[in-house]
């Protein structure tokens, strides 16, 4: 009677919903395993779990004299995760048939996210064959109840949500010793309970996850700061451009995207594409909240990309309008690139802002901020919420349309394996346009509670440095290209706050790699990610780094790889999971969604890149499959070619091609700036490294600089059309 009178204040109080596969068979050998966010867990799990359990509990958690008021009256075992009693305890209980609840963590959360996890509930399940039950609490590490503090929110009574994983098995790995067998159980643990993490993440638009960040944080807790100039005079009287930090709260932005909501509405149709030509700021953030709030597709647009470039992108996304500014234009030095364009109606937000009248003041003031979620436009979560655009870096940009729930899901798969908080301060600079900048650094902070700092471009060496300094970020994004440049101009302690220094879209250098770690004593974590994905597939991170790989993959994706013929090590990637695009706007079918193609089947995507997985899920990317050069009959990746001239010139950049030859059908070309250079040092450097000469390139080309995409990325169409002067 007492059971179920506290069952239903409970429930009552912190609203808990249970989800997923809650009713499952269960045998009695049954291993319950949670993530620990509050003193509340272990009453949470006494009250809702479907059969009655013993719940282990770390002896420090147990001097908590709440922590044992609250766990009075259930079963309990006190251990400690490095005493090997203890699980021998564990063992003989499941083998006397009876459930358990264990927190693999072994203490509560300071971060949100997970902590460390301990090998022990793993080698427990192995060793007793019991069935294994994962469980993500989602709710209480916002209450008053948890070891949180600073800027992360505490409220006495969140809603709680408890998800669970189907039943699973854990077997007993083969291994050379017990150490290593205990440490691949304990892999494999972290992995299930990232996947519950993931795998407990809610249903939303974007702009209902944005609501739930605002309400949740507040509308007055700043999240996002930004960089602005106004043109003033001179002591002379001259006009001068003078900068300064400009910072919004959760109330802020929500305003101005209210407000584009509402402009937009009046100057498009519902579903209609709407171009976003804008620079990292706070109100690029709007704009595509707005857009999505009305119902409109934000088309992210490469402002980088030249004339050519952005009508083709245009043109395969079927694009009619544009929403720029002014500033945006005159500052770049875009007008060019705008009186080019064909075919579109260019809006100047500057305009528009003007247009907005009383009527509309009142409308936003009133109405619309205080029922913000009823001016949404109806949406599904699987509806279209953007579309981004490929590099171009192979042939004409494809338009790629991603979901309301690719992008989140997308969010959640980076959130279940980093342990980023509200105290974490993103510094980001890479461009919106990019998938990783808008995901990344624009939706994750936003949705998390996480500072943001936007900054328009990623190219300015030396201001970077200073502004990471000044603003204490702990997360910094970029390329091997741009962390090494950062690296040239910082000061030593410039990036003494950063937590995660995270690189993408090429291959990290290993010169790179070693400078950051001698200068700035931080480790760089290398990623990999597509546009089509959304784009992360796999990362580096603290709890689960490798050396030469880009990391496992995100919780939710299937993977597979198909041999290719004159290529040993590894295969072509395929992959499946719920952070995939919808489908392609291709230049020829402007605006169509046309469905993606896979040898593997349906809901299958092809990479495009040749990689190895190894056995413990590390990834390593071995190059592009088109990147890969065929000579003499043998394929040769052209990425290797590239490492050989990093490893000959560390203090130069290189890219390597392929071109037609008549004697080899195809041989390697290599632009450098390292005008010293030559083929017998490739040779050298190579026999040195182990690598075959047949990957030394065959021909150098001395150049000023490589040629870049705006997303940091080698320009090597622009290097193919370069060939015939070579």
């Amino acid at each position: 009677m007492l059971f179920t009178f506290v069952k239903s204040i409970v429930r009552t109080l912190f609203r808990v919903r249970l989800t997923g596969s809650v009713h499952q068979p269960l045998q009695k050998r049954t291993l319950f395993v949670a993530n620990h966010t509050s003193l509340l867990d272990g009453i949470l799990m006494a009250l809702f779990l479907p059969v009655r359990t013993t719940f282990l509990v770390h002896t420090d958690v147990l001097s908590n004299p709440l922590y044992r008021f609250l766990l009075k009256g259930a079963d309990h075992f006190a251990v400690d995760p490095a005493n090997p009693l203890s699980l021998k305890t564990i063992i003989r209980l499941l083998e006397e048939d009876k459930s358990i609840v264990i927190f693999p963590e072994g203490r509560i959360t300071l971060t949100g996210g997970l902590m460390k996890i301990y090998d022990g509930a793993a080698f427990v399940a192995a060793r007793t064959n019991a069935d294994v039950v994962a469980i993500h609490l989602d709710g209480p590490s916002v209450s008053k109840f948890s070891y949180l503090a600073g800027r992360n929110p505490r409220i006495w009574f969140p809603q709680v949500t408890m998800h669970f994983l189907p039943v699973c098995k854990i077997t007993m790995p083969d291994g050379s010793s017990a150490r290593e067998r205990r440490k691949a159980l304990g892999e494999e643990m972290r992995r299930i309970l990232q996947h519950a993490v993931f795998a407990g993440r809610k249903s939303r638009t974007l702009f209902g996850r944005f609501m739930d960040a605002v309400e949740l944080h507040g509308r007055r807790t700043i999240i996002a700061e930004d960089i602005q100039s106004t043109t003033v005079q001179d002591s002379s009287g001259k006009p001068m451009e003078r900068k300064h930090f400009v910072k919004q709260s959760y109330g802020d932005i929500l305003q101005s995207t209210l407000g584009v909501a509402r402009i937009v509405s009046k100057i498009s149709s519902p579903g209609e594409r709407a171009g976003v030509l804008l620079p990292n700021s706070t109100g690029t953030a709007a704009v595509v909240l707005g857009l999505s709030c009305a119902g409109r597709l934000p088309a992210m647009l490469n402002f980088s990309a030249g004339p050519e470039g952005l009508q083709n992108a245009l043109v395969a996304s079927d694009t009619k309008i544009i929403l720029t500014s002014r500033r945006f234009i005159e500052l770049g030095k875009l007008q060019g690139l705008i009186d080019a364009l064909q075919g579109v109606t260019i809006y100047y937000m500057e305009d528009l802002k003007s247009q907005f009248t009383w009527g509309d003041k009142l409308w936003l003031k009133g109405y619309a901020m205080r029922f913000p979620r009823r001016i949404e436009a109806a949406a599904s979560t699987t509806d279209a919420a953007v579309v981004l655009f490929t590099s171009g870096s192979e042939g004409k940009p494809k338009g790629v349309v991603h979901t309301h729930n690719s992008l989140l899901a997308n969010i959640a798969q980076v959130n279940a394996v980093a342990d980023f908080s509200p105290a974490d301060k993103f510094m980001v600079c890479l461009p919106l346009f990019h998938s990783f900048g808008l995901t990344a650094g624009m939706l994750l902070p936003l949705f998390t509670g996480c500072q943001v700092f936007f900054y328009p471009t990623p190219l300015h060496y030396r201001i970077i440095p200073e502004i990471v300094y000044d603003k204490r970020a702990t997360v910094l994004f970029g390329t091997s290209t741009f962390l090494g440049n950062y690296a040239k101009f910082a000061h030593p302690f410039d990036f003494s706050s950063l937590r995660y220094v995270v690189a993408g879209a090429e291959k990290l250098s290993a010169t790179v790699r070693t400078t950051w770690i001698d200068k700035f004593g931080i480790r760089v974590m290398e990623g990999y990610g597509i546009t089509e994905t959304a784009p992360v597939l796999a990362v580096n991170t603290p709890m689960a780094f490798k050396p030469g790989t880009v990391g496992s993959l995100m919780p939710g994706i299937e993977h597979r790889l198909e041999s290719i013929p004159g290529i040993d090590m590894g295969g072509m990637l395929h992959v499946k999971g719920p952070n995939l695009m919808a489908g392609y706007m291709l230049y020829s079918k402007p605006g169509v969604i046309s469905a993606f193609d896979s040898d593997m089947g349906p809901g299958w995507y092809n990479t495009g890149d040749v990689v190895t997985v190894d056995a413990d899920g590390f990834v390593a990317i071995q190059g592009r499959a088109k990147r890969f050069a065929k000579l003499a009959g043998e394929m040769v990746s052209l990425e290797v070619a590239e490492s050989i001239a990093h490893a000959a010139s560390p203090g130069c950049t290189h890219a390597a091609i392929a071109c037609p030859d008549s004697a080899k059908g195809e041989i390697i070309v290599l632009f450098t700036t390292d005008g010293e250079l030559t083929l017998s040092q490739l040779s050298g450097k190579a026999k040195e490294l182990g690598l075959p000469n047949i990957a030394v390139a065959r021909r150098i080309s001395v150049v000023a600089a490589i040629p870049l995409l705006g997303t940091g990325k080698t320009d090597y169409v622009k290097l193919s059309s370069s060939v015939a002067t070579v």
